[in-house]
């Protein structure tokens, strides 16, 4: 039977670290379950996890963590109140958030085309316990994660980055690590001494910010709680684009958080220039095919027609349907070359194209 420390879980320890919120997409389970064996079974913390996962796929996450490790996991449900100890894993297609001593479970707007989003949970842990959170970004593709850790940073936090050379899929860390000056960058066999370490620690007090910033973080996390983003006025907490969102056509507000360039629609859906470029190239693909198919079909009734007037024998006219045929034809192949030509873009190009080094 695995060790427990009830006292520990259940005694606040509002002075110290004692929230830490992970996130990880692509090799995170491997990493999860490393972590997990060396936690103790005292450690003094909750641990929250968003683990990339298929809305429609049942995850058997919280089993997995709970029987390598002293601590229990489990998919929380909503409204309940946090134990210290314990890991609640996001459930699928669902966003895990924090508000007071209450996890959250909620099905607000996706954020870089993902429910559960890393960023929703950093950000709503970062506005309700400010200094008291550890942010650690985990292996993955693209970036979420990365504006979540900037707000746990800002919000005093401590933000905690695996090292990309040790990461399984290393652009979610080097992203993290382009826009967010991480007070740790570790490879993951040193990740859990250091969380131990760390929630020992006092917690600073909680940094003054301004207040426009901390409305904007109020009004993302009842976004990610309810959407609604028109009616909580997120259009003028940034720049209005010409663009639109990918997933609802929506107008795209720019947001910059540092560096960071971001974008909301009016709606709730949100995405970083990574997850708005991959969004935007698969929905040209996406038309380039429509467009191929209906070249194609036009084709195939034009030669049809031009079957029918043959058999009448009207020879002129049905070259004319054949000739219109074979040149819709060709159309349809210079789409198709345009299809296997097509490049999938992201915020993380200049990454693959010139292998930035990793300060």
């Amino acid at each position: 039977m695995k060790p427990t420390n009830t006292a520990i879980r259940r005694k606040p320890r509002p002075h110290f670290r004692d929230i830490v919120v992970i996130g990880a997409s692509a090799g995170g389970v491997t990493a999860l379950l490393a972590l997990a064996k060396v936690l103790p079974a005292d450690f003094p913390a909750p641990i929250f996890i968003v683990q990339h996962v298929a809305p429609d796929s049942p995850s058997i996450l919280p089993q997995l963590l709970s029987s390598v490790s002293a601590l229990k996991a489990r998919h929380p449900r909503n409204g309940e109140t946090v134990e210290l100890g314990v890991m609640y894993v996001a459930p699928p297609d669902h966003h895990l958030l924090l508000e007071d001593d209450k996890v959250l479970v909620t099905r607000g707007p996706k954020e870089n085309r993902f429910r559960p989003s890393i960023d929703a949970l950093f950000r709503s842990a970062a506005y309700t316990f400010g200094p008291r959170v550890i942010g650690v970004v985990l292996t993955g593709y693209l970036d979420d994660g990365t504006s979540g850790l900037w707000s746990v940073q800002r919000m005093g936090g401590v933000a905690i980055v695996q090292d990309p050379y040790d990461a399984e899929q290393p652009a979610m860390p080097t992203n993290a690590l382009q826009f967010v000056e991480a007070d740790y960058v570790v490879p993951l066999a040193e990740l859990g001494a250091l969380l131990v370490r760390l929630t020992q620690e006092p917690a600073p007090a909680r940094p003054h910010l301004p207040a426009e910033q901390l409305d904007l973080l109020k009004i993302e996390l009842t976004i990610a709680k309810q959407g609604g983003g028109f009616e909580l006025g997120i259009i003028e907490k940034g720049l209005l684009t010409p663009f639109t969102c990918p997933e609802c056509h929506g107008a795209l507000t720019q947001l910059i958080e540092g560096n960071l360039i971001r974008y909301r629609c009016h709606t709730g859906h949100a995405y970083t220039v990574s997850s708005l470029l991959s969004e935007v190239t698969s929905s040209v693909e996406s038309l380039l095919y429509q467009s191929m198919r209906g070249l194609e079909e036009t084709k195939m009734l034009l030669h049809n027609l031009g079957m029918h007037f043959t058999k009448n024998q009207q020879t002129d006219v049905a070259e004319l349907f054949f000739r219109k045929a074979d040149e819709t034809g060709l159309q349809a192949r210079i789409v198709h070359q345009s299809i296997l030509t097509q490049e999938a873009l992201s915020g993380d190009l200049q990454f693959r194209q010139n292998k930035l080094p990793v300060s």
